[in-house]
């Protein structure tokens, strides 16, 4: 029996929250080093200018998103990079081959700002109500945390909080966005 994948409905200059979990529940990114190689991943693709990031939070077993792919960039693509490049440097450090990823993901088209401050509160909360946390900003490994330099929404987002009609498209992304992120340092103990 053949088993049908979802297509996710993507639109030129839109924004999504993305999330995505680890095979079978493990807890990958619990161990520093692996925690890391996602975030030179994350950070890697969006510098050379294939999505605008804008919020992220990376948990122990999964992984929440807020970007907006360029448009030369499908969502699929943007995840296919996320997810295929983090793979290869995770095996290529551990030595293993074991599945990284659960096939596919599940995506939210924002629709407003009101629905992005949403989708934003929810990803900078997520270490919090896993009471892995008592603040957002302690999660080393989210936009919430501060040390991060993350896109600010596109225009047409903001535009609509202000009531206008949204603009045509974003024009395409083909530069990097902002200079790599500073060497991580060694972060302490995951929860």
């Amino acid at each position: 029996m053949s088993r049908i994948r979802p297509r996710h409905r993507t639109a030129p200059g839109s924004s999504y929250f993305v999330t995505t979990k680890c095979r079978e529940g493990r807890a990958v990114f619990q161990v520093t080093e692996s925690a890391e190689i996602m975030l030179e991943s994350l950070f890697s693709y969006r510098n050379k200018g294939a999505y605008l990031l804008h919020e992220f939070v990376i948990m122990p077993d999964h992984l929440h998103l807020l970007l907006t792919p360029n448009n030369d960039t499908s969502l699929e693509k943007a995840i296919q990079f996320i997810k295929g490049g983090s793979s290869r440097h995770i095996h290529k450090q551990s030595g293993g081959k074991m599945e990284i990823w659960q096939v596919g993901f599940y995506d939210w088209t924002i629709r407003d700002m009101e629905d992005w401050q949403a989708k934003a509160n929810y990803i900078r909360m997520n270490p919090v109500r896993a009471r892995l946390v008592e603040r957002a900003e302690e999660w080393a490994d989210s936009s919430a945390n501060g040390r991060f330099e993350m896109d600010c929404a596109p225009a047409r987002y903001q535009n609509l909080a202000s009531g206008a009609k949204a603009p045509s498209p974003m024009p395409t992304v083909t530069r990097g966005l902002k200079p790599p992120p500073p060497k991580w340092e060694a972060k302490g103990a995951r929860a």
